[in-house]
């Protein structure tokens, strides 16, 4: 199919998701319009995201976030003002750089946080708080306070912490909502920083 005729393709498509609303059929028409836009496109938009992203679980994710997205917004589309792969590949580049930024944003928010439980048990006054004699001591410490969290709390901020996991890759790997991964790791890093206090 030539550049055009595809284009022509694309385009009905797009008007076909965005007619969606109405009568069941429509719907129904909406849906199987998407699953062709999808079968035509995904790996081309794919593509797109692994550029931005460069880690394929979250390259689709961002394709996923992309197609819900087209299929809410599938009526702000203009032939007039651009191809629709060119629209399609704003929404992909889009999606990937806020999925990047949140990403970065959540582990940077995990790792000050532990990061200020840490610091506040090493004493200001000290010549050099972070010489050997020291460190060791604290890693000491924090392996005891890390002890003592529950056993799921303790594995969701070790990951979270050690190995550079987000909110909703742990969420994912451990099978549990986000909203109970948040709250374990700020009441784990509560207990840690209390802990930790103790022994300064």
């Amino acid at each position: 199919m030539d550049s055009n005729l595809q284009d022509q393709h694309l385009i009905a498509l797009l008007d076909r998701i965005a007619a969606r609303t109405g009568a069941d059929a429509r719907t129904a028409d909406g849906e199987a319009a998407l699953r062709e836009l999808y079968d035509l496109t995904s790996s081309r938009m794919f593509g797109l995201a692994m550029r931005v992203v460069s880690n394929r679980d979250w390259a689709e994710d961002v394709l996923q976030e992309t197609y819900l997205n087209i299929w809410r917004i599938a009526g702000d589309y203009r032939a007039a003002l651009s191809p629709p792969l060119a629209w399609m590949g704003v929404i992909v580049r889009s999606r990937a750089l806020d999925f990047r930024r949140r990403r970065t944003s959540e582990r940077a928010d995990i790792a000050v946080e532990l990061d200020d439980a840490l610091r506040e048990t090493i004493p200001g006054d000290s010549p050099d708080p972070m010489d050997t004699s020291q460190a060791s001591e604290t890693a000491w410490a924090l392996h005891e306070c890390l002890r003592k969290l529950e056993a799921k709390q303790r594995e969701v901020v070790s990951l979270a912490y050690l190995r550079d996991m987000s909110h909703g890759e742990l969420a994912e790997q451990l099978k549990l909502p986000l909203g109970t991964v948040k709250t374990w790791i700020r009441r784990g890093i509560e207990q840690l920083r209390g802990c930790m206090g103790r022994f300064a």
